[in-house]
């Protein structure tokens, strides 16, 4: 199996790819950075390779896909996991770092998922399609409107993959996480965050049901469980510890 995986050189993506190609797989990375991708690709292992591309580019995005065909001789696994967040009150927002915000955390993944399909549908062999759509699809954070919205859209955008393209044995997931340690969560805005809630940064990255801090190892967990679950497709897999507000009915 091939595994595309975008934002692949930050935690959630590295992880995934490593553990991706622990099981067998081979994992082309995608990132801004074609450095970083490499290097992420050299620790995954299993002859995976790095690739730079910004997602936010049509154009780059097919040529990472064509990339991926040209090496290994197609794609069968999507990981769709690249993403930022802009905090801002959301009737206060800039228009453009909210169209921005949408570009990368909306049509990226829709940008991604398109040549996926493409090159799926081709080799007639099905395949998987992964999105990373975070707690805040459902579970909106105050002032961060801008990447709940986006984030929202692709949860919604998972499932249209499901509905469009189970006949041809295609089938598409996503794995909603939260306060995973990341180059969107930095430490930062992890210090930010709790001091605003008053309590101390380990409280904060443990405040779930389960009192324990969900890591980038857990999220890669998911998406192999959803890689390798067979008959299972419009599935939203909830990974942050136990968060009553951003469970699904």
């Amino acid at each position: 199996q091939v595994a595309l995986i975008t934002g692949g050189a930050d935690r959630p993506g590295a992880a995934t790819a490593k553990l991706f190609a622990a099981n067998g797989a081979h994992a082309v990375i995608v990132d801004l950075d074609p450095a970083k991708a490499a290097e992420a690709a050299k620790a995954a292992g299993n002859n995976s390779i790095g690739v730079g591309a910004d997602i936010t580019s049509p154009a780059e995005v097919r040529a990472a896909f064509d990339k991926a065909v040209a090496v290994y001789g197609g794609v069968d696994i999507l990981v769709s996991n690249a993403g930022a967040a802009w905090e801002g009150r959301i009737g206060e927002i800039d228009d453009a770092l909210l169209r921005k915000s949408f570009e990368l955390n909306f049509f990226a993944h829709q940008s991604a998922a398109q040549n996926a399909v493409r090159i799926m549908l081709e080799q007639g062999t099905g395949g998987v399609l992964l999105f990373n759509t975070s707690k805040q699809a459902v579970n909106p954070g105050p002032k961060f409107g801008a990447y709940g919205l986006p984030k929202a859209a692709t949860l919604f955008l998972s499932r249209q993959y499901a509905l469009d393209y189970g006949a041809y044995g295609i089938r598409s997931n996503a794995v909603n996480a939260d306060r995973i340690r990341s180059g969107l969560l930095t430490d930062a805005m992890i210090a930010s965050r709790s001091g605003a809630r008053g309590v101390s940064e380990k409280e904060y990255m443990s405040g779930n049901l389960l009192g324990q801090e969900v890591t980038a190892d857990d999220v890669a967990q998911a998406f192999l469980h959803q890689a390798l679950a067979e008959r299972t497709t419009a599935d939203v897999t909830t990974v942050d510890g136990g968060n009553i507000a951003a469970a699904l009915r």
